[in-house]
């Protein structure tokens, strides 16, 4: 089986890919052998990491190791844009299923990683952006942060997972280039930008969420202007200014840290948060058949 070089001079091994990407927050399954009978390419332990368009290591190669990668793949996508966190156990008579001369009696654990859960649109890279992108780097989204200045990004941008820089001139232009249902948060260096901003953002209409730095009179003088331009009570009403206040605001601390806490808070309860239902990981049965029916 092919795996995927990493640029260097060996193949990107199974437990590289897999801390990589859940790093970067991509979407992934890992395929562990979890038993085996008779004659098998490989013994139980081997694994694979699978994603959507590559593999990382092997179970041994041929028809059984190409059956492995589509069921990971079909996992990967039954749910439309995300997979959904879970495992199941694929079994493979490798002289029935797969059609291999081995003969042998292989199962295999798909456990999913559905990757990052939301996607958190910043503009401004000031010192509320700053802090807001340090607070959010251990939580599973991923981070676009978008500034119209050039240099305006700090140095340890570039170390942290999960993070987009982007350079844009023309700051509506970027708005365009965003993932339907990201969410937004507004605060740049100016309100003209601000403004703009916003109009392009709801022009969109498709955001999960959008925040706006600022004072209420701000918003007010922005909510006239913003109507004016064609926007009606009802997507206006999608703007949340000042930014944290649903989460019990700042308390009088307007430092920037204590701002951009405080909208972290608050979307919170706005990002969607993995399904789960009530019995999680494999059924019992399914174990059972694990330790006890490796005779098959």
């Amino acid at each position: 089986m092919t795996t995927v070089d990493n640029g260097g001079t060996r193949p990107e091994s199974w437990h590289a890919a897999l801390h990589r990407l859940q790093r970067e927050g991509l979407p992934h399954v890992l395929a562990t052998q979890v038993t085996s009978a008779g004659s098998t390419p490989r013994e139980p332990g081997a694994r694979m990491v699978i994603t959507d368009d590559a593999v990382y290591d092997t179970l041994g190669g041929g028809t059984f190791e190409w059956q492995t990668i589509a069921a990971a793949r079909q996992r990967l996508a039954n749910h439309g844009a995300r997979a959904e966190a879970g495992m199941s156990l694929e079994a493979f008579s490798l002289g029935g299923r797969s059609g291999q001369c081995c003969g042998g009696f292989v199962k295999v654990l798909l456990e999913v990683f559905p990757g990052s859960t939301a996607t958190l649109a910043i503009f401004g890279a000031g010192h509320v952006g700053r802090e807001l992108v340090r607070l959010a780097a251990p939580l599973p989204w991923q981070l676009i942060w978008h500034d119209s200045r050039a240099g305006s990004f700090p140095d340890w941008a570039a170390d942290q997972p999960r993070l987009a820089c982007r350079h844009a001139p023309d700051p509506t232009a970027s708005v365009a280039t965003l993932p339907s249902g990201a969410h937004t948060l507004v605060l740049t260096h100016d309100h003209a930008e601000d403004r703009a901003l916003v109009d392009a953002l709801l022009a969109r209409g498709d955001t999960a969420s959008l925040g706006l730095i600022g004072s209420r009179s701000k918003w007010a003088s922005f909510r006239r202007r913003l109507h004016d331009a064609g926007h009606d009570e009802e997507a206006l009403a999608h703007v949340r200014c000042p930014i944290g206040t649903a989460a019990g605001g700042t308390g009088g601390d307007k430092t920037p840290y204590a701002i951009a806490l405080a909208a972290i808070a608050e979307l919170l309860p706005l990002v969607e948060s993995p399904k789960r239902g009530e019995q999680r990981g494999l059924d019992p049965a399914e174990l059972r058949h694990i330790f006890t029916d490796n005779a098959m």
